[in-house]
């Protein structure tokens, strides 16, 4: 009787150990806010420790990357040629020594600029009711305008700018009012005239345009002029950082001044063109992109033996020769790139299975000195100048542009 007893307890305890144990409940007061359930499939949860590995670089990188730009900025000096709407702020950094600003663009720049975007705002103001122009949306804020520019208009004889500029600007100011001064008498206006407008103003906008663009760019020439003697033979071992909008890519002017200086064998090496997606970039942002291209260079050389491959987009710019076996390997590589496979031969097998005619970049070498936007003019069609959009005409496709007036 004992024995039988003592296998039943057994027994039970057995089958108590093996069965599934019971979900704790969820108390009253949580039940609005966790609900039950399911439990992840180990194959979720391997997928989902595979994947934190990459979370892991991010936070490792960012670490990484601190000390490195203050390893930079101890041992390199660094040139920041910002844009701004007061005409640039340059910054000079420089190895254990607080950063120097550089005096601002005299305000005769600002002054010009801010009269000759009045005209484009005009445009801007009725532009958009091309389709329905008698709405009467457009007359408050036009009137509101009108009279801001009159008012700079019965002043402008106390602006400092030489009497040429100053005549332009205020036949500037005239010709807005009249225009604005005509929509508003009769209520709507038209897109011809409105053409005609816009275009007449050319003449002026070349005086004061140009003016803008010599105070401007004679003021940083002179501030370069100066920071390079003050370098010395640091000048070597010199980086220069300029942002760029997309519309402000082709002609940069920070990066054109900074080329000056820096020679042809720095761009792309020491003199960069950073595409940002604001007109005005925070120095930290732009140090903090600086940073992580050079020490991306050195990771670069330790895992593809080239100290620029990291410039480059990996993911289209290891070799078309690929073999399907490459395509699938995955390398770790820095916050840039992740996955280094030929996409560039998957993207010309994938568009030759679907009919189209594969239209690739260059192969270029990873370490140019070539503008760092394309320059040739025979793969393209009209103007390529203002000037040239402005007389109506067409260059002429020979590989060179039209001769710069000096």
């Amino acid at each position: 009787m004992k024995m039988r007893t003592l296998s039943l307890l057994l027994a039970v305890c057995v089958s108590s150990t093996m069965a599934a144990p019971a979900e704790p409940p969820i108390p009253d007061f949580m039940q609005s806010v966790v609900v039950r359930s399911p439990l992840p499939t180990p194959a979720a949860v391997e997928t989902q420790n595979a994947l934190s590995l990459d979370e892991a670089m991010f936070g490792i990188y960012d670490d990484a990357l601190a000390v490195y730009q203050k390893n930079l900025l101890s041992t390199s000096p660094v040139i920041l040629a910002l844009f701004t709407g007061a005409g640039g702020n340059f910054i000079l950094y420089r190895p254990g020594q607080p950063p120097l600003t550089a005096d601002p663009v005299p305000i005769g720049y600002q002054i010009v600029k801010s009269i000759s975007h009045s005209s484009m705002a005009i445009y801007q103001l009725i532009g958009r009711y091309t389709g329905n122009p008698t709405d009467p949306s457009w007359q408050g804020p036009m009137r509101t305008f009108r009279t801001q520019q009159q008012v700079v208009l019965d002043g402008a004889k106390n602006l400092d700018l030489p009497d040429e500029v100053r005549t332009a600007a205020t036949d500037l100011l005239k010709a807005n009012i009249a225009y604005m001064d005509e929509c508003l008498k009769t209520g709507t206006f038209t897109t011809d005239g409105l053409e005609a407008f816009a275009r007449g103003l050319q003449p002026m906008l070349q005086v004061t345009m140009g003016y803008a663009a010599k105070l401007q760019v004679g003021h940083w020439m002179k501030t370069m002029d100066a920071w390079k003697r003050l370098l010395g033979d640091d000048w070597k071992k010199t980086y220069g950082v300029t942002n760029s909008l997309y519309v402000t890519r082709t002609n940069n002017i920070f990066f054109t001044i900074l080329a000056q200086y820096f020679g042809k064998d720095a761009i792309n090496d020491r003199l960069l063109l950073l595409e940002t997606t604001q007109f005005t970039t925070e120095p930290e942002t732009m140090l903090n992109l600086l940073a992580r291209i050079v020490a991306d260079r050195a990771l670069g050389k330790v895992f593809f033996k080239n100290y620029f491959l990291m410039d480059a987009e990996l993911l289209s710019s290891v070799t078309r020769d690929a073999t399907a076996n490459e395509m699938s390997k995955r390398i770790p590589a820095s916050a840039g790139a992740y996955t280094v496979f030929s996409a560039r031969k998957a993207i010309m097998d994938q568009a030759k299975a679907l009919g189209l005619d594969p239209l690739m970049p260059p192969l270029a070498p990873f370490h140019s000195s070539d503008w760092p936007w394309r320059t040739g003019a025979s793969n393209g069609e009209g103007p390529s100048s203002m000037k040239q959009a402005m007389d109506g005409r067409q260059p002429e496709q020979d590989g060179s542009s039209e001769k710069e007036t000096p």
